[in-house]
């Protein structure tokens, strides 16, 4: 008799501590997607050839704009032009991915190793 009220309070024990994971996950989810919105809201700008092209990127890694100082704009040398911008928009990417990823590990506490949680 002993043996099945200990199974069944185990069993109950078990799943009143998954119900709580499951209301954690959700909690957490719910976090996420609010945390997503707002990365959209908050930019990273960087810049390259002294300044002269500025590239503006948001947290959920979308190019907002580009400016293009007229003094770099030499119609002899285009290909330096295109590599500053590029470059400018890859950094500008890379922040916009670092401060997502900040602000995701905030709520993840870490927890990179679970898909969908990255």
């Amino acid at each position: 008799m002993k043996g099945g009220r200990d199974r069944r309070v185990r069993r109950n024990s078990k799943l009143m501590n998954l119900n709580k994971l499951m209301k954690q996950a959700q909690k957490m989810q719910e976090q996420m997607t609010k945390t997503q919105a707002e990365l959209e809201q908050k930019t990273v700008e960087v810049s390259a050839g002294g300044g002269k092209v500025r590239v503006t990127a948001n947290g959920a890694g979308d190019i907002i704009s580009i400016k293009i100082d007229k003094e770099v704009v030499d119609p002899n040398d285009v290909e330096f032009l295109e590599e500053m911008v590029l470059s400018a928009v890859k950094q500008a990417i890379e922040q916009g991915k670092a401060l997502a990823q900040a602000e995701m590990t905030k709520i993840t506490g870490g927890l990179g190793g679970i898909p969908g949680l990255q």
